[in-house]
């Protein structure tokens, strides 16, 4: 599933976190600044149902609208799964190589 809160969030008018957790706090779903942050910029890792419902009243869409399903992401039994695959036969992972988020290369070590 892919999390799809902010796109919907904005297709509402609501483009800002903040915006959003007034909005859900008058309707009873206090968020801390954390979890919003999460739940805004990332995938959650767990969600209660009643929290959906809450988000979708206060954004007047349908769950269908956050939860997006990726039905190729699921692996078949005795397939290899996407993270078995990127790490490769080895069984180690890739390098990984720094960079600044400007663009430019790290100082050597």
């Amino acid at each position: 599933m892919r999390w799809n809160l902010r796109l919907t969030a904005a297709n509402k008018g609501i483009w800002k976190a903040s915006e959003l957790q007034r909005s859900l706090a008058e309707r009873g779903l206090v968020i801390s600044a954390g979890k919003m942050s999460g739940l805004w910029s990332g995938q959650p890792v767990s969600l209660k149902l009643e929290d959906l419902d809450v988000i979708c009243v206060v954004l007047g869409c349908e769950i269908g609208e956050l939860l997006i399903p990726e039905p190729q992401k699921v692996a078949r039994p005795g397939e290899e799964t996407a993270t078995r695959a990127a790490v490769g036969s080895s069984g180690t992972a890739p390098a990984v190589v720094p960079r600044r988020r400007d663009g430019r290369s790290l100082p050597p070590m």
